[in-house]
């Protein structure tokens, strides 16, 4: 019997990943456009978690 092994965190990471990238670039616009009201340092520890699970974890699939 042939069984398939699924990622059950492939479809968390692209959500998280979708979420953190509107995120930053927000953030990154604040920067540029409103300064005083940006808070990069929070989206840049954001990127930094969502990169480490994505790597460890993955975001595609298994067969």
């Amino acid at each position: 019997m042939k069984t398939s092994l699924k990622n059950l965190y492939a479809f968390a990471n692209q959500i998280l990943i979708a979420v953190v990238s509107a995120i930053f670039g927000f953030n990154l616009y604040q920067v540029i456009v409103h300064p005083e009201n940006s808070n990069i340092a929070v989206t840049l520890i954001l990127a930094v978690v969502t990169g480490v699970m994505v790597r460890k974890y993955g975001y595609k699939a298994g067969k």
